[in-house]
């Protein structure tokens, strides 16, 4: 099976350099890396891309969707299917082994998503050196490759970490109305894609997390955590229970520890954020893209 590898990558060189290692040292080989970035500065020295890989860097227009979509584009005729990682997402060196297994063994599949070995988006962060040591550890350990399913029948994959078949993709793509970091653009595609989501218990990998460069307003994301889910209830892309669940999850979050926030969060700015979306949708103005509005006003 031909699987190519997406990063997307938004003013994070470090980043990158940081987890090419970790897809070169992969027991099953990637057909393609694509690397999607805005401009050349996004990209660590070029001698941090000299990797027996075969790479490809494509410059997008900034945005998580848009970016996906350049390398979807880019790619989908030459694999079978295709590994999105988050720029500081680490994988354990049989990933893409334990794709192609997990592809060969849930025929119905359209999608497959791992279950990392520690998430740093909700912690103040797991460093590279400590992922590495996460990871070894894990490696060190028997394992059986044959993939294995943690849980059936999901909504949408994990953004940090997911797969597609190039078949199941077809011609559906990331919404470019889900601006920026795209909340909720991982559930939105997955959902729109006929097939089974399987999120696999030995597809592993550490998502590190890293704040620098992910949220440039805790008002724009508390927005978004908001309009995006509306937007998607109502094209149908995002089932009704699952979103209202979903919003009520970061509102409470957000209004419950704004006295005593986690340091790597803003949470009443989030919270901020959450009233702005709230306002607008009872005046029917509500649109993810209005974030671009809110950003220009705030600087």
């Amino acid at each position: 099976m031909r699987i190519s590898v997406i990063i997307c990558s938004v003013g994070r060189p470090e980043a990158i350099e940081s987890v090419l290692p970790f897809i070169a040292r992969q027991t099953k080989q990637p057909s393609h890396v694509l690397i999607v970035v805005t401009k050349p500065e996004d990209l660590p020295p070029e001698s941090a891309l000299q990797y027996n890989l075969p790479i490809q860097v494509l410059y997008s227009p900034k945005g998580l969707t848009k970016q996906r979509n350049t390398g979807l584009d880019a790619i989908q005729n030459e694999c079978d299917a295709v590994f999105f990682i988050d720029d500081d997402y680490l994988p354990a060196q049989d990933a893409l082994e334990v794709l192609e297994s997990g592809f060969s063994r849930f025929q119905d599949a359209a999608g497959l998503t791992g279950t990392p070995l520690a998430d740093g988006i909700n912690t103040e962060g797991v460093s590279v050196s400590e992922a590495r040591k996460l990871i070894e550890a894990y490696e060190a350990k028997p394992r059986d490759t044959t993939a294995m399913a943690a849980q059936r029948k999901l909504v949408g994959l994990y953004g940090c970490n997911m797969a597609y078949r190039c078949s199941s993709i077809g011609a559906v793509r990331f919404d470019p109305r889900l601006p920026l970091y795209g909340w909720q653009e991982d559930t939105d595609f997955s959902y729109r894609l006929a097939g089974e989501k399987i999120r696999l218990g030995n597809l592993a990998g550490v998502h590190c997390g890293t704040k620098s460069g992910r949220e440039t307003s805790g008002v724009l994301l508390g927005y978004s955590q908001i309009a995006n889910p509306v937007y998607l209830m109502r094209k149908r892309s995002l089932p009704l229970q699952f979103g209202l669940t979903l919003m009520s999850k970061n509102v409470l979050a957000n209004h419950g520890k704004i006295l005593f926030p986690e340091p790597w969060i803003n949470r009443k700015e989030r919270a901020k954020g959450n009233w702005l979306a709230f306002f607008d949708v009872l005046r029917g103005r509500h649109d993810p893209e209005r974030i671009f509005e809110l950003g220009a006003r705030r600087g």
